[in-house]
């Protein structure tokens, strides 16, 4: 949301189309794009480091880091693809902070676990949570095993198919398919249908959560960017307008 209040949701207007005025110098638009991807890359985040507030930290600077390079692109029709690209990476560089490694291709090898051991003790705020039922599926999709978490929250929560699966996470459709029916197998199938049908779906990012993450990430683009980066006056004319310059390094 901009200065003046106003959401950009760029309308009808194709990746493509987006990303060709956005490189044109309507940077506003950029809005449009997390606007459209936010669930969907946040819900990506979320089954990778099962925590909400990473998961957020970890969305804005996907969302920084894909404007800095948004000339590295070369296809627009990839731009989901290319997004879940960044943010995996993103995940990848924190965990290596840590000390630790995420491999996808890895995590859901053949004898590998499905599930993982749950906390012994949850916390008052998981047990607030799981008096209500989406609490109870979040913490049984968590309780899955990395590599069969992402996938079957990215096939069955967000609804991508089989390809785009594969595509975002960079591994084949076969492996796909395969985690996802052993994780569906984990997740019990009376579990899922008793509690799926009358609970939110898991992981829900929009609304004000939605808000903050665009207007952090088009604060930090702003910082950055100074005047370059315009903002509408409240009369559908943006100010401040300048050639973006060479391409970002």
């Amino acid at each position: 949301m901009n200065a003046a209040g106003h959401v950009h949701d760029g309308g009808a207007l194709t990746d493509g189309e987006l990303i060709e005025r956005i490189r044109k110098g309507d940077k506003p638009l950029f809005e449009a794009v997390m606007r459209r991807y936010n669930q969907r890359l946040f819900r990506l985040a979320r089954s990778l480091l099962r925590d909400d507030s990473e998961a957020e930290d970890v969305l804005q600077e996907t969302y920084v880091r894909a404007y800095e390079h948004l000339d590295q692109l070369h296809d627009s029709a990839r731009l989901s693809s290319w997004l879940s690209h960044i943010l995996v990476h993103e995940v990848r560089a924190r965990m290596r902070k840590r000390g630790r490694h995420m491999k996808l291709v890895d995590q859901a090898g053949e004898g590998a676990p499905v599930r993982i051991i749950p906390s012994a003790v949850a916390n008052p705020e998981e047990q607030t949570s799981n008096r209500q039922m989406g609490g109870v599926l979040v913490r049984a999709i968590d309780a899955l095993s990395l590599g069969y978490r992402v996938v079957f929250v990215l096939r069955d929560v967000e609804g991508l198919s089989t390809a785009e699966t594969a595509d975002s996470l960079g591994i084949s459709e076969m492996a796909v398919k395969t985690r996802l029916h052993r994780a569906r197998a984990a997740l019990r199938d009376d579990l899922f249908s008793r509690v799926g049908e009358a609970a939110s779906p898991p992981f829900a990012f929009d609304g004000p959560r939605c808000d903050r993450i665009v207007e952090k990430v088009l604060s930090r683009i702003q910082r950055s960017e100074g005047d370059a980066f315009p903002l509408s006056d409240g009369a559908g004319l943006v100010i401040g307008l300048k050639d973006p310059g060479s391409g970002i390094h």
